[in-house]
């Protein structure tokens, strides 16, 4: 194996085993950053020894151990042990008397448990949101500092920061390395499903640059998502959110054109879907209604996505169902953004004047100033009532307030459309 294969090969590894060598680290010495740093060692050792002697059978177990001896040799020599060990209630009598293979097994206790308290930490309320989504994909998806700049379109010194001024926050704020327990639990997992779910948008629908779509935080976001069902399979929000990450993902194959137009949904060849996906998406929301959760906030987006997975064409999409659900959702999660989806529904299944009549009422909501889909779904309205010079307008609107460029090509092509049409 030639050298650039060895260090793919050792990329796509960290990539799987990082979480898991930082959730079984940072258990031991309390500090993610500690035990990010150990984890780092031993992926260092594994790029300087790997390529001279070959990817071991195991390369997770190779760094796990490795990054065992990393974490007893910092426990012995670094002084910080004695406040460790104060923070886990251990008697200082108990440290003296720690031996290698106390901290092997404990090491080697259920990394299910591990990478769950990884998640909350990294999710924690005492981070801003920015820091919970940086930290995540850092610790959980395994993304280097360059990638996560790359993917949010910020300079690699604000994120540089934004991981290390988290990790000194958790540990100033002492954040405990565990899994919240009674009501605590439920806010806790809102919180962390919102992390996850903001990292698939932004790759679903990327909020700036020149592409509409990075898949790649998608994809890493599902990854996640799964992870996490694996480790709360009680929970039906959990199920509720990979249900329609699931769907949505399906889509992405038929989301842009050859040059990476975005198509919208219904001018989309839905044999493009990948339909392995939605399988597993249906299955995930069957799951998740199981569990008596049909009526949570992510179950009833999968559901609304699951009525356009379930239509062989666009023409069969059952819009009165959808209007219906958006109206659930309206009630147990009110936003002004879900009205204006609400509108859309209305729309297909009453007519433009419908919903252009919900959409009206919304164009006095401060939050909704800058939105740029506000006057895109008005200009949609309005065209297909025949009303093309306002149509025009609220389209450029649109494609003025949008900071992507391959949305704003579209806003502006379907504006220059309605003087075609006239």
């Amino acid at each position: 194996m030639i050298a650039s294969d060895t260090h793919r090969t050792i990329n796509a590894v960290w990539r799987i085993e990082s979480p898991r060598l930082i959730a079984g680290l940072a258990r031991i010495v309390r500090d993610v950053g500690l035990a990010e740093e150990l984890a780092q060692d031993a992926l260092v050792a594994a790029l300087e020894q790997w390529p001279t002697s070959g990817i071991p059978d195991n390369p997770g177990a190779w760094l796990m151990g490795t990054a065992k001896h990393r974490a007893i040799d910092s426990l012995r020599r670094n002084k910080r042990i004695e406040r460790k060990h104060e923070e886990i209630g251990h008697q200082i009598e108990a440290e003296r008397e720690l031996t290698v293979p106390d901290i092997e097994a404990a090491i080697d206790d259920d990394v299910g448990d591990d990478l769950l308290r990884l998640v909350f930490t990294s999710c924690h309320p005492v981070l801003s949101t920015e820091a919970r989504v940086a930290l995540t994909l850092r610790l959980l998806g395994g993304l280097t500092t360059e990638e996560i700049a790359r993917a949010f379109l910020v300079p690699e010194p604000t994120v540089a920061q934004r991981i290390v001024r988290a990790k000194r926050t958790l540990a100033e704020a002492k954040v405990p390395f565990e899994v919240p327990r009674g009501p605590e639990l439920a806010e806790r997992v809102s919180s962390v499903l919102a992390v996850i779910y903001l990292i698939f948008n932004e790759g679903y629908s990327a909020t700036a640059g020149d592409d509409w779509m990075r898949p790649g935080l998608c994809e890493d976001a599902l990854r996640l998502g799964r992870i996490l069902v694996g480790l709360m399979p009680d929970q039906p929000e959990v199920h509720g959110l990979v249900s329609l990450m699931e769907i949505q993902a399906s889509r992405l194959g038929a989301r842009v054109g050859p040059s990476g137009e975005p198509i919208r949904l219904l001018d989309q060849n839905r044999a493009r879907w990948n339909h392995m996906l939605i399988r597993r998406g249906l299955g995930a929301l069957a799951r998740a209604e199981e569990l008596g959760g049909a009526n949570g906030a992510y179950a009833l987006q999968a559901a609304i996505a699951a009525v356009h997975a379930r239509a062989k064409t666009a023409e069969e999409t059952d819009w009165a169902r959808m209007a219906g659900l958006y109206a659930q959702l309206a009630q147990v999660t009110p936003s002004p953004v879900v009205e204006l989806n609400r509108a859309v529904a209305v729309s297909m299944a009453f007519g433009p004047a419908e919903g252009l009549v919900i959409v009206d009422e919304l164009m006095q909501e401060a939050s909704l100033e800058r939105y740029h889909l506000l006057p895109s779904v008005r200009g949609d309205f309005l065209e297909k009532l025949g009303r093309l010079d306002e149509a025009r307008v609220e389209f450029e609107r649109a494609a003025a307030l949008t900071r992507n460029a391959r949305e704003r090509d579209l806003l502006l092509e379907r504006a220059a459309a309605t003087n075609r049409s006239k």
